[in-house]
């Protein structure tokens, strides 16, 4: 009986053994499976979340690329701006130095109007002497001596204010300033004989000269209004045909950027 049991014990045994060797592979097997679906599961999150990151690059490589382009746009805009600011400002400077040059041309011509205007010594001299005077003036004014010329022709003015010779002494003080290239005081002498004798022989002659003058100092637009009044008022004078060639010339040539 004793070794029916001990068989019956090493049956039992074998047979458990058996069917833990059993479990062993099957679990084995579940465990591999569960292994590699656990594998497989982590792989797949990490693939997703690289492509979530990659999207996420791609979407700020866009950004970034966007912004780029309107700073770079901006500053591009920017730096054109300020270079057309400096231009304006190059040129409200040069107006501003021309207006100024003006303002102290006028200053002169009026400090020498209130000269002209104050009470004059009773003149005592004789016709001879006058002619005498302005012929000296003349004189110098055909030896180039434009200085001289100007001078003896001012005196002439001062000490015979209303004497028929002075319209014309006027003429040659503005042609001493427009032969010494003095184009703005040229253009004020010029005026004072236009003022003061419009009827004057000369009055021709010293719109022609204004305005060539304003030509000579960039006022084209001035120039051809004065040139324009010439041919209007003095249209057989030989000085109107000057100023039309002269009209002509400035509605062909184009106007300088300054």
């Amino acid at each position: 009986m004793l070794r029916q049991d001990i068989n019956k014990l090493q049956r039992e045994s074998l047979s458990v053994k058996s069917d833990v060797g059993g479990l062993k592979e099957k679990t084995a097997g579940v465990a591999s499976e569960e292994s590699l679906r656990t594998v497989r599961q982590s792989q797949a999150e990490v693939q997703t979340t690289i492509s979530n990151l990659s999207r996420d690059i791609q979407v700020l490589n866009g950004r970034f690329d966007e912004h780029k382009y309107f700073i770079e746009k901006s500053l591009k805009n920017s730096a054109m701006e300020t270079d057309l600011v400096k231009l304006q400002l190059t040129g409200l400077e040069k107006q501003i130095k021309d207006l100024k040059d003006r303002l102290t041309i006028l200053e002169g011509y009026m400090k020498g109007q209130i000269q002209e205007a104050e009470p004059k010594k009773e003149e005592t001299q004789t016709p001879s002497d006058r002619l005498s005077k302005y012929d000296a003036a003349y004189n110098a004014f055909k030896d180039k001596k434009y200085k001289e010329s100007r001078e003896k022709f001012e005196q002439f003015i001062k000490e015979f204010p209303n004497d028929k010779l002075s319209g014309n002494a006027y003429f040659w003080v503005a042609e001493t300033y427009y032969n010494e290239r003095d184009f703005e005081g040229a253009i004020l002498s010029y005026e004072s004989l236009l003022k003061k004798y419009p009827q004057s022989e000369k009055a021709p002659a010293a719109l022609l000269k204004q305005g060539l003058s304003f030509i000579e100092i960039g006022d084209r637009k001035t120039a051809k209004v004065i040139l324009e009044q010439l041919v209007e008022r003095y249209p057989k004078s030989g000085e109107a045909e000057t100023a039309k060639k002269s009209i002509g010339k400035l509605d062909n040539k184009p106007v300088k950027k300054k």
